[in-house]
Order: C-alpha cells, then sequence, then structure tokens
C-alpha cells in the first residue's frame, strides 16, 4: 500500500496525536484551504477534500485503528496477489509477461474490466444563516452538471445495449504493448485506443446523448444539513458530481458552507461570545441582565462589583455539536459611560466621588500606592 494517502502528514500531526490536536490541525487547515478562499483553483479544491478526508477518518476511533493496521501492514489490504505472495501462480513466474498476464486476466483477452474514467467532483457552496447553521435545517440546492443519459443508462449506446466487446483487447480495456532494446524486451501496458479503456465498441450511438453517455442538466438536491455545522464542515453525496460516460463512475458533490454573521453573537467551534453593556449601577450594586441566546434571552446574575470586561461563563448554553457535545455561551460585561450628562447630574456624581473615600476603592488605592513608591508622589484620586 505505497501508494496509499498517508492522513497524519496531511494534517501534519503525528501518529500519536490526541483528538484535540487532530481537530485543531484540520480547523487551521480547513479554514486555510476552503474554495471559498480560493474561487477558481482546482489544487485549493483537492486540497479542501483530503483534509476532509484525513479528518473524517482520523477523528473516529474505529477508523482510525482500521486505518492504522492498514498503514502498518500494507500487505494485508490492497494486496494485487491476494495476500499471497507469489504462490498463487502454480510454482513461480516465467517472466514479466506472466505476471501482466495473470493481473488482466490471461493473455488480455479474459473476461476481466478494467476500471472505467471516473467523472469530476463538484463543488457547491451553500450559504446558511447563523441559527439554520447551528439548528441545522434542510436546503434545496440547485446546479448545472452532467448527468448520466436515461436513455442508455449512461453506456452510450442506443437502448443501452448497442455495444460489442472490443475485439482489439478482448473486453479488457488494457492492451500489452511490447518494444526491443539494446536492453532486452520491454512490455508496458496500456489503456486500449479503440475502446479508451471502455472494453466495449458502440454499435449505434444513443440518440439522445450522441453517444456522450451524459446529458447537461440541472441536478436538483435536497440536503438534510445536520445541526452544529461551520464553515469548515463539508458533506458529501456520492454519485451526484460529473457523469463519466461510457457507464463510468460519476463523481461526487462536496457541499461547503458560508455562514452569515449573527448581529450580536460570535462562533468560535462549539463556544459562542457575546459582550453585553451594563450600566454603573449594576456593576456597582449587582443585579440582573438579558443575555441573547439561540432560542430565546436568557438572564445573568451580575455580583455587586463587577468591573468592565469581566466575562461569565453559562455552561453547555453554545452550540450543540454531534461529535464535540455541546460548548459554552461566554458572556463580556462593559460599563456604559453615559456621554453626557446634565449640570445636575454632573454635581451630583462629583459630590458623590468627594464623599468615597480613595481607601475604599480597591483598585485606586493600589495605583496610588505603587505610584508614590515608584515615584515618590502622592497621588489623590484620578
Amino acid at each position: 500500500m505505497a501508494d496509499k494517502k498517508n492522513y497524519y502528514d496531511i494534517l501534519g500531526v503525528s501518529k500519536t496525536a490526541t483528538q484535540d490536536e487532530i481537530k485543531s490541525a484540520y480547523r487551521k487547515l480547513a479554514k486555510q484551504y476552503h474554495p471559498d478562499f480560493h474561487p477558481g483553483d482546482a489544487a485549493a479544491a483537492e486540497k479542501f477534500k483530503e483534509i476532509n478526508e484525513a479528518h473524517e477518518t482520523l477523528s473516529d476511533e474505529g477508523k482510525r485503528k482500521q486505518y492504522d493496521y492498514e498503514l502498518e501492514h500494507p500487505g494485508m489490504s490492497g494486496n494485487p496477489f491476494g495476500g499471497s505472495g507469489f504462490s498463487g501462480f502454480g510454482g513461480g513466474f516465467g517472466g514479466i509477461e506472466d505476471i501482466i498476464n495473470t493481473m488482466f486476466g490471461g493473455g488480455f483477452g479474459g473476461a476481466r474490466q478494467s476500471a472505467t474514467p471516473r467523472g469530476d467532483d463538484i463543488q457547491q457552496t451553500v450559504t446558511l444563516s447563523f441559527l439554520d447553521a447551528i439548528k441545522g435545517c434542510t436546503k434545496t440546492i440547485r446546479y448545472m452538471r452532467n448527468e448520466p443519459c436515461a436513455a442508455c443508462s449512461g453506456t452510450g449506446a442506443k437502448g443501452g445495449t448497442a455495444f460489442q466487446k472490443c475485439p482489439r483487447c478482448g473486453g479488457n480495456g488494457k492492451v500489452k504493448y511490447q518494444q526491443d532494446t539494446i536492453f532486452g524486451r520491454t512490455i508496458q501496458v496500456g489503456v486500449c485506443p479503440d475502446c479508451n479503456g471502455t472494453g466495449k465498441k458502440i454499435t449505434e450511438k444513443c440518440p439522445d446523448c450522441k453517444g456522450k453517455g451524459f446529458i447537461r442538466n440541472e441536478t436538483v438536491v435536497t440536503v438534510n444539513i445536520p445541526a452544529g455545522v461551520d464553515t469548515v464542515n463539508q458533506i458529501r453525496r456520492r454519485g451526484f458530481g460529473q457523469a463519466a460516460g461510457n457507464g463510468g463512475e460519476n463523481g461526487d458533490l462536496y457541499i461547503n458552507f458560508r455562514i452569515e454573521p449573527h448581529k450580536m453573537l460570535r462562533r468560535d467551534g462549539s463556544d459562542l461570545y457575546v459582550t453585553v453593556p451594563i450600566s454603573y449601577k449594576t456593576a456597582v450594586l449587582g443585579g440582573k441582565i438579558q443575555v441573547p441566546g439561540i432560542d430565546d434571552t436568557l438572564e445573568l446574575a451580575i455580583p455587586a462589583g463587577t468591573a468592565s470586561g469581566t466575562r461569565f461563563t453559562m455552561r453547555g448554553k453554545g452550540v450543540r455539536t454531534v461529535n464535540n457535545g455541546t460548548g459554552n455561551l461566554y458572556v463580556t460585561v462593559e460599563i456604559d459611560i453615559p456621554a453626557r450628562l446634565t449640570r445636575e447630574q454632573t454635581k451630583k456624581l462629583q459630590d458623590y466621588e468627594d464623599e468615597i473615600p480613595l481607601k475604599s476603592c480597591d483598585n485606586m488605592q493600589r495605583y496610588a500606592n505603587n505610584l508614590s513608591a515608584v515615584y515618590g508622589k502622592k497621588v489623590d484620586k484620578q
């Protein structure tokens, strides 16, 4: 399994990485290569798909164990000789031709079909409101693609049956080329030029698709979007990409998400953040305030003597996701300073300030003491 993708290398983590490390690496790379930031960039789209494949496997412990086993035991998975070494060929090889003939059904005229080309994948971006992304929803997606021709079942042949086995490759889709060089005879295997690797030749083309096996058409897909999706997530719908034609496998549809911002809440993973203004009175005396939540406002008790910038944690009031449970809502309070005061209000505030001794204001007293110690200056209220 020398060509197996190394998902650890793709995410840039070690084989002993924790789930938190895998998640962190995935989120960073997914944001970096998200299709929204690289419109029309096929390489970035392919990288984004690889990142999601790697995360899908490594974030699931069962899949990860199976993947690790296959990575460490390449001979136990994907071995073209069935895992039995060279013993299945009746006592050894007569040369490279024996190996090739055996792998391709015997003499290149056997019944084994070669894999037909696969259709291209399609990337689509769906815009979700902030709450739709958190709660989940159903979306209908419309896009143009090459759909398999219904009249010929994607074969390109009239009625789906007007074709015959390719006489050149015997239906195998592969042909053998040999060449004599100064180093000896070399044998190579390539795609049959007569049937383009399909193993069959159309005797009468389908009138609907003109032998292509697909028709350009609008596809409508209804997608159930789970609760808690974010911009780093992606949904795959198998077979809803471009049709390959000639009976080949369709590509897949990859659905990415663009999420509209909320007027008040900010999201980071499964956690929510909000800044709420409070009055000077509430900060000093304490009280209850209303905080925006997912479905409704929430009540939060503010203790007396709360400083501006204090952050409170409302556990379990964040985003509920499939894999990571429910996050928290973090509320930061800021004291709202009035911009204008009347003369009477200004006098009352001044009288209040004069009545409060410096020693009752802990932060100001500490600040004054530090200034005195460093600069030798006595500081009053400021």
